[in-house]
């Protein structure tokens, strides 16, 4: 068995930062998003892992990610010529790749906690021509919403449906075997939606149409889907409390106070401040006089200097230098520095993008 990993997409609803960053690279409590993706997919034991993308987006998620050896795995990198083509388009471009295999599509933007093992054994066990993975959602009004006959079957695929029978969705994960690729040949082929894209649902859609054997299953754990502002900063406090544990890589003045589960990577220089959990730290980070956390991630490199920041993601390189307001709530993008105005208030919230300076 094979996977596909999306890496491409525009990222329209994380602008800024998407202007100059690729999504999938921004970290979610200090790690990088896509690496949920692989990690998650190396752990049912494939070896081979097609990562698609856009057009000029090669050369920095290549460079990122190399060639798959960090985790056990062989990438294959394949060029999604249209952006907008849609979810069915994304392995319609990986037919060479999948050479007759089954496969599993795991988009580069979600995450699930729980891991996909019962869905990967399922599908290699009961060997249906598609899977459908399923979650609960109070919100399935703008996700796929999957039908079911009164035998509990699969019956029909629907995006974003007006009035949904249930509270099930379907996330960014998909199963099939190799007889899918069929749905883009003949008289009856797939064909772009209302909005230009080559829908998911529209495969899953003709394999059920076609009388192919379409199974569903309950994903274990949580599923986070960080592609807006509010959902990333909510999965970067549900993932800090989920995943942190006390770490220190680095010797810590006699000054600083910890409390709660913090994590602190190599090289760190910190006195004087209180850290709490939880609380991640990268590598080579400077912090002077502050009060940094709860659910706040620290990327590498950077610098915080007589400041509080608490529910916040910083990317690398940040300096946050002498801010009398508490920072909450924000993500402030690569290479930025924020430093102190005249001018007062309780706290800020920023969305801040790569290579801005702000002064508060």
């Amino acid at each position: 068995m094979k996977a596909i990993i999306p890496t491409g997409g525009m990222g329209t609803r994380m602008r800024p930062l998407t202007f100059t960053a690729n999504k999938h690279l921004i970290p979610v409590a200090n790690k990088p998003l896509i690496l949920y993706a692989i990690e998650t997919v190396a752990d049912t034991g494939i070896k081979e892992i097609a990562l698609t993308y856009n057009p000029g987006g090669l050369d920095i998620i290549k460079n990122f990610l190399g060639d798959g050896s960090k985790w056990g795995v062989k990438f294959t990198y394949i060029l999604q010529e249209n952006p907008r083509g849609g979810l069915s388009n994304i392995f319609q471009v990986c037919e060479d790749f999948i050479g007759g295999d089954n496969f599993l599509m795991h988009l580069g933007d979600n995450i699930f906690t729980g891991g996909i093992q019962n869905l990967y054994d399922h599908f290699m066990k009961k060997k249906p021509h598609g899977l459908v993975g399923l979650v609960h959602h109070p919100e399935n009004t703008r996700l796929g919403v999957p039908y079911f006959d009164e035998e509990g079957h699969l019956v029909k695929y629907v995006e974003k449906p007006e009035n949904p029978p249930h509270d099930y969705a379907v996330p960014g994960l998909y199963f099939f075997d190799n007889i899918i690729f069929k749905c883009f040949k003949g008289k009856d082929k797939i064909v772009p939606s209302a909005r230009g894209e080559m829908e998911i649902a529209s495969a899953y859609q003709w394999l059920i149409d076609h009388k192919y054997q379409v199974d569903t299953l309950e994903i274990e754990g949580a599923w986070l889907d960080p592609g807006k502002v509010q959902d990333w900063l909510e999965a970067n406090l549900f993932l800090l409390d989920l995943n942190t544990k006390t770490k220190i890589n680095s010797n810590l003045d006699k000054t600083v106070r910890i409390h709660g589960r913090v994590t602190i990577g190599k090289n760190c220089n910190i006195t004087n401040s209180h850290l709490k959990g939880p609380l991640n730290i990268g590598d080579n980070v400077t912090i002077t006089n502050s009060t940094v956390g709860p659910f706040t991630s620290v990327y590498h490199n950077c610098m915080i200097i007589d400041s509080t920041i608490t529910d916040s993601v910083l990317m690398e390189s940040v300096i946050i230098d002498k801010v009398r307001k508490n920072i909450e709530n924000s993500i402030i993008g690569p290479n930025t520095n924020i430093s102190q105005s005249d001018h007062s208030e309780h706290y800020c919230e920023l969305l801040v993008s790569e290579l801005s300076k702000i002064s508060l």
